[in-house]
């Protein structure tokens, strides 16, 4: 009886440590993570128990808990810690969802005005940006195909089916994606959406038990335009629904517009069959531009500023060329880059010279290159030789589990992500598999100079990119 009634010391908490105030830890999560996340996600978490080490927290479904734990779990787990150092870990218990025969009247009420409720809120995020046309994209080399693909779609609907579009951030991609869906909706049920906010929105009709209403409105459009499909990686639920959406406006012969940061075969945690379908139609890529790409698009928007603002920025075509190649991002970076320049001969009333350029830009052109885990995977398969997707398969060879940890190595060494992050980005492997490979990368570096050198190398390809 004795024991029983004890609590153990390792497994619950001590009557003299402090219990956490929910309520603080979620002031503190709307603070850390904003209001849009917290109230999308965060709000609905719920403290069940609490341990000396770790705590059970409730969420309301499958889907919310694989979201949280998929996108915030780290962070969440570092938050706490603040109101409580002892914690280490996290468990989700999914919430069984009483339903009573009151909530039952409520929601048969709230009914007659679901469809109006789904359609408003999606339109608000359906806008087309009527600045982002076919007639202010400026071609170059680096995304001729690109926009050659996306007028022919207008042309002939269906005719690419689904037309997939890919490349890095900020060169083009929603503008060509927005100017299809500014030539098509005269004569079509254009459908514009980001692929967050299709999920915000699925969420949204699972909350309120309304998926029949959320289905029939997607699928009912003609041209059905999605933007950053990556978005989709690692949530099943919403790939399920992604799925039957893309088969049922295919068998409809609805036109399907896809844009992407990298090519369907190289989505993680996105399920085969749906890049399998992605790669179904035709595929086009948009690379960075190159320099004379850069100076044309400069050249544009210092016209805009003139027409725009009825001044002249006064800029040389030295400076002009100067930027265009020191620029070595995309062109989002490279408007933002032009608009500083532009900001200070307004102030200072003065013609630029390229020294002033280099002292007022200095912090960009010599940041620091950043690292992702992509480049540090096809940096390491490029050099070893080897397909990537063999090098993150779950064959344990030597010839390909060695250069897969010195992969794990460098991520671990070259970027900010957790090792759970970088088990995950290597085929959702644990992350004691990344603790592991650290290791032995690590102790073969100290005693095999070939290894050592190696990694050298792949650093110091990775720092030249």
């Amino acid at each position: 009886m004795e024991k029983n009634s004890t609590k153990s010391k390792d497994q619950f908490v001590s009557e003299e440590e402090k219990t956490l105030n929910w309520i603080e830890v979620q002031e503190a999560f709307e603070k850390i993570f904003g209001k849009e996340i917290y109230s999308s996600w965060l709000k609905n978490i719920s403290l069940l128990k609490e341990y000396n080490d770790h705590l059970i927290l409730g969420v309301p479904t499958r889907f919310f808990r694989d979201w949280i734990v998929s996108r915030y779990l780290d962070k969440i787990l570092e938050q706490l810690k603040n109101f409580k150092l002892s914690l280490n870990r996290i468990e989700f218990k999914i919430l069984e969802e009483n339903k009573s025969s009151s909530n039952s009247e409520n929601f048969k009420i709230d009914t007659l005005n679901k469809v109006t409720e789904i359609k408003d809120s999606i339109l608000n995020y359906n806008r087309l940006n009527p600045n982002l046309n076919f007639e202010n994209f400026i071609e170059g080399s680096s995304n001729e195909i690109a926009l050659s693909s996306a007028q022919k779609v207008c042309e002939h609907t269906s005719r690419y089916n689904p037309l997939y579009i890919y490349g890095g951030v900020g060169l083009g991609k929603t503008h060509l994606l927005n100017a299809i869906g500014i030539e098509l909706q005269d004569k079509n049920n254009v459908m514009f959406i980001s692929a967050e906010r299709f999920m915000y929105h699925f969420i949204k009709s699972i909350k309120k038990n309304d998926m029949v209403n959320f289905k029939d409105f997607f699928r009912k459009s003609s041209v059905f335009i999605i933007d950053d499909i990556q978005f989709l990686r690692g949530k099943e639920s919403l790939q399920e629904e992604f799925f039957h959406t893309f088969n049922s406006l295919i068998e409809k012969n609805s036109q399907i517009i896809v844009s992407a940061d990298r090519a369907p075969m190289k989505l993680d945690r996105v399920q085969e069959r749906i890049k399998s379908r992605l790669s179904g139609g035709l595929i086009v890529d948009i690379e960075k531009p190159d320099l004379e790409l850069k100076v044309k698009i400069i050249k544009r928007r210092i016209e805009d500023i003139q027409n725009q603002f009825k001044e002249n920025p006064n800029i040389s075509e030295e400076v002009i060329n100067f930027i265009a190649n020191e620029s070595k991002t995309n062109i989002r970076e490279l408007i933002g880059i032009l608009n500083r320049v532009v900001a200070y001969t307004r102030i200072h009333k003065k013609k630029l010279a390229i020294s002033d350029c280099k002292n007022i830009l200095k912090d960009v052109f010599n940041q620091a290159k950043i690292i992702t885990v992509d480049k540090i995977q096809n940096a390491v398969s490029n050099f070893f030789n080897l397909p990537l997707n063999e090098m993150l398969s779950q064959r344990r060879s030597r010839p390909l589990a060695r250069p897969r940890q010195i992969a794990m190595f460098l991520a671990k060494k070259m970027t900010t992500r957790s090792l759970p992050e970088i088990g995950r980005r290597f085929a959702n492997r644990d992350h004691t598999t990344v603790i592991h490979a650290v290791k032995t990368i690590t102790r073969l570096s100290e005693k095999d100079e070939e290894m050592r050198n190696n990694i050298n190398k792949i650093k110091a390809i990775l720092l030249e990119e």
